[in-house]
C-alpha cells in the first residue's frame, strides 16, 4: 500500500506562508509610518517599518547599480523558487523535515519576490536586540527561509544515510 501524495499539502503550506507574509506586511504599512517603530518588549523587540532594496541583512542595499542589483535579486529568487518547486515535485510525496523545509523556503522566497516585483524592495518589520547585538530587521518571509534552511541542515547532520 502506498502513502498518500503530500505534495499538494506542501504547496498549501507555502501558499499560506505567502499569505501570512503579505498580511503582516500590509498591516505594518497601514499602521506604522516608514522609519517609525512600536516597542513590544523594551530593549528586546520592536515592530518597525523599513524598506530594504537589498538582499538579506541589507546586503547590496548601497549598490552602485541598484536597478541591476534589483533584477539580479529578482532573477535569483525566481531561479530558487523554480529549483525548490522542482525538488518538491520530485521528492515531496511524504512529509519529512526536508519537504517541510522546502515548503518554508518556497513560501518565504515567493513572499519577498512579491515585494521586489511589486514595490522594488522588501518591507522588513521585526527588530530584535539580544544584549548588545542588534539583529537586522527582517520579516515573515525571511523567517521562513531561515527556518527552512536550518531544518535542511539539521536533517543533513542528524539523519543517517540508512534513515533516508
Amino acid at each position: 500500500m502506498t502513502a498518500r501524495d503530500r505534495r499538494p499539502w506542501l504547496f498549501v503550506i507555502a501558499a499560506c506562508l505567502v499569505a501570512l507574509d503579505r498580511l503582516t506586511k500590509a498591516w505594518i504599512v497601514a499602521h506604522i509610518r516608514e522609519g517609525d517603530a512600536i516597542t513590544i518588549i523594551p530593549r528586546v523587540f520592536r515592530l518597525t517599518h523599513v524598506r530594504n532594496p537589498g538582499a538579506a541583512f541589507s546586503l547590496f542595499a548601497d549598490s552602485m547599480r541598484p536597478e541591476m542589483t534589483h533584477w539580479l535579486l529578482v532573477g535569483f529568487a525566481v531561479a530558487a523558487a523554480l529549483v525548490v518547486t522542482g525538488v518538491m515535485l520530485r521528492y515531496g510525496r511524504r512529509f519529512t523535515p526536508t519537504t517541510v523545509a522546502l515548503a518554508l523556503i518556497l513560501g518565504g522566497t515567493i513572499g519577498n519576490l512579491w515585494d521586489r516585483v511589486q514595490y522594488g524592495m522588501v518591507t522588513d518589520f521585526l527588530e530584535v536586540h539580544i544584549v548588545h547585538y542588534h539583529w537586522p530587521d527582517f520579516n515573515v518571509a525571511d523567517s521562513c527561509v531561515v527556518i527552512g534552511g536550518i531544518l535542511l541542515v539539521l536533517e543533513a547532520l542528524f539523519t543517517s544515510h540508512h534513515d533516508r
